[in-house]
């Protein structure tokens, strides 16, 4: 007997959303997700009760993404352009879907991303309109030692300094493509790629930074820090809302004409 799967085809969902109102993407008990929130929209328009999505990774409560894919396989043909107009007809005004594309059967929203890139904004003006998406900061940073920081985090390859504790990891090495910060009018942006992010690290890295702009951390210490190896020597973690998850990269091959 077939298996009822083996037909399937795979599809690429490329989507946005405001995180404001998710418990993270990831579908957990009791907790409104984004995940969840997409698979029960494309179990009813597809029909299909079994039907599960693949996330590109899992942002935690309050995080929002620019960019993000998941995958998910179906068996029949459909309008993509149709599916699309259907699923943000559904999804409300926090979930946009930008694109479904057919991969190759064998890829993987997750593991054959090549590269992530996340955004954190901080806002030293106070702004009514945006309070969900920037991290309200008004304190004197000396911008000199935060770009010493960058470089160090930069070079540096263990990071598990700056995971959550008591998560299942193992491997705590990430390379760093990419570490910047901007300046546009009252906005303070730090943009952050990597080929893998662990659980957090984001906000603790970006959280240790700005102690170390107010001067209460060191560079010298930062070093420190890192070679200590333990969560509890850094900075703490800024709040979620200011963090975007801002592109994923995968190799073009894996996506069928």
């Amino acid at each position: 007997m077939l298996d009822k799967f083996t037909n399937r085809l795979r599809y690429f969902i490329e989507l946005s959303y405001n995180g404001s109102d998710f418990h993270g993407w990831q579908s957990q008990p009791n907790a409104i997700t984004v995940q969840e929130t997409i698979e029960n929209s494309l179990q009813l328009i597809l029909k299909d009760k079994d039907l599960k999505i693949v996330g590109a990774g899992r942002t935690d409560t309050g995080v929002h993404a620019m960019q993000m894919f998941a995958h998910f396989d179906f068996d029949q043909n459909f309008d993509q352009n149709n599916l699309i107009f259907k699923l943000n007809s559904f999804l409300g005004k926090n979930i946009a879907i930008k694109d479904i594309r057919k991969v190759s059967k064998n890829a993987h929203a997750r593991f054959d991303a090549t590269l992530r890139e996340y955004r954190y904004y901080i806002t030293k003006v106070k702004d009514v309109y945006n309070f969900d998406t920037k991290f309200y900061f008004s304190k004197k940073l000396d911008l000199n030692e935060i770009g010493k920081a960058i470089e160090i985090i930069k070079t540096n390859k263990n990071f598990k300094s700056f995971c959550r504790s008591k998560t299942d990891v193992t491997n705590y090495e990430c390379i760093i493509d990419d570490f910047k910060y901007e300046i546009i009018n009252s906005e303070l942006i730090f943009t952050i790629s990597a080929n893998r992010f662990l659980r957090n690290m984001v906000r603790s890295v970006i959280g240790t930074i700005l102690e170390i702009g107010q001067s209460n951390i060191s560079n010298k210490e930062l070093i420190d820090i890192i070679d200590k190896s333990d969560r509890v020597f850094a900075g703490p973690s800024v709040p979620a809302h200011g963090l975007f998850l801002n592109k994923v990269l995968y190799p073009e091959n894996i996506f069928v004409l």
